[in-house]
């Protein structure tokens, strides 16, 4: 069976990521691309890269253009994907790039995102326990932010397995680019990035910040506290992330390591390097595929991962995809086979 899909925010770079591997995808046929201000364009004159798409026109963003497709990938603004999403019928599966539908706690959405929560639908991040179940034939999504994906990947284990402590938790991260989206920023201009790093939304006013907590306090059965810093990195493409937390007396380093193997150990995508080797984020460039690793600080009392994805595959539309295939019953890795690229 053939599924219809239909891609709205297609000019943006999460559309785009989501067009280039659905083109690969053999179980999918692209109906309706849509976009905002870009509508009426020809797609290649705004996503080059896309070739056997590129003569597509872009139609405007609405729900009616939108309805009739099995699927519709909302890659759109954080407080515009809700308003869309309602109007769309329930035999449709819509999967929600943007932060509309991620926290569960009205609360918290409204003190960093200062709009009304729209509700929370299943988590796109199959990896964490338990969130594959809540996936199957469901027709709401919710793709997880790009940092929450590296950071909860990293910590996971180590709070489904008990073994870490629920406060003193601390994520650093460095992005590329691509993560601020497509929209031209002065502050994203090549000579201002190029040669230099810079942090931002420091003090806990990222909004991210929640979502991690939210997802560690469920693996943890208590509410888990974040420290979490976002830095801009000279790179278009790719995430960082340096998560560490203490461990829990009696702990050691054997443990920790046979939790996070265990954990990972059937995963498809996500690789706890052997000891030694340490990620990069040029090994998981272009593809949906996240590395990490791991080290017992004793002198801390820490244990310190260091993960990497690629912001827009595994952080934004490769996860959108694998979770498309198992709430449609499809194998988890089609049209998610892409390797990364080097160099």
């Amino acid at each position: 069976m053939t599924f219809t899909v239909a891609v709205s925010g297609a000019s943006g770079y999460a559309g785009g990521e989501v067009l280039r591997l659905l083109s690969h995808h053999p179980e999918v046929s692209i109906g309706a691309i849509t976009a905002h201000s870009n509508a009426g364009q020809r797609l290649g004159s705004l996503q080059p890269h896309l070739h056997s798409l590129a003569d597509r026109v872009l139609e405007d963003t609405t729900a009616e253009v939108l309805a009739g497709h099995d699927v519709v990938f909302l890659a759109l603004p954080h407080g515009a994907s809700a308003a869309v999403a309602a109007q769309l019928g329930e035999d449709t599966l819509v999967i929600d790039a943007g932060a509309d539908h991620r926290l569960v706690d009205p609360a918290a959405w409204e003190r960093f995102y200062g709009t009304p929560h729209a509700g929370s639908w299943p988590y796109g991040l199959p990896e964490l326990p338990g969130h594959r179940e809540g996936l199957r034939g469901t027709k709401r999504i919710a793709v997880p932010g790009c940092y929450p994906t590296s950071a909860q990947l990293a910590l996971a284990p180590g709070f489904a397995a008990g073994l870490l402590m629920p406060n003193d938790v601390v994520i650093v991260s460095a992005s590329g680019t691509s993560g601020a989206g497509k929209s031209a920023k002065t502050h994203l201009l090549g000579a201002e990035v190029m040669g230099g790093m810079s942090p931002y939304g420091v003090g806990g006013g990222h909004r991210h910040t929640p979502e991690m907590e939210q997802g560690f306090s469920a693996l943890a059965g208590e509410p888990v506290s974040v420290s979490f810093t976002p830095t801009l990195a000279p790179m278009p493409r790719g995430i960082l992330t340096t998560a560490t937390a203490r461990v829990r007396p009696g702990v050691d380093s054997a443990q920790l390591r046979a939790a996070w193997e265990s954990a990972y150990a059937d995963e498809p995508f996500v690789h706890v390097l052997p000891e030694g080797n340490w990620p990069h984020t040029k090994h998981v460039v272009a593809s949906n595929h996240a590395e990490m690793q791991l080290a017992f600080d004793e002198h801390a009392g820490r244990v310190i991962v260091t993960s990497v994805i690629d912001n827009l595959t595994k952080g934004t539309a490769g996860g959108a995809i694998q979770s498309m295939n198992i709430a449609l019953g499809l194998s988890e890795t089609l049209g998610l086979e892409l390797e990364g690229v080097a160099p």
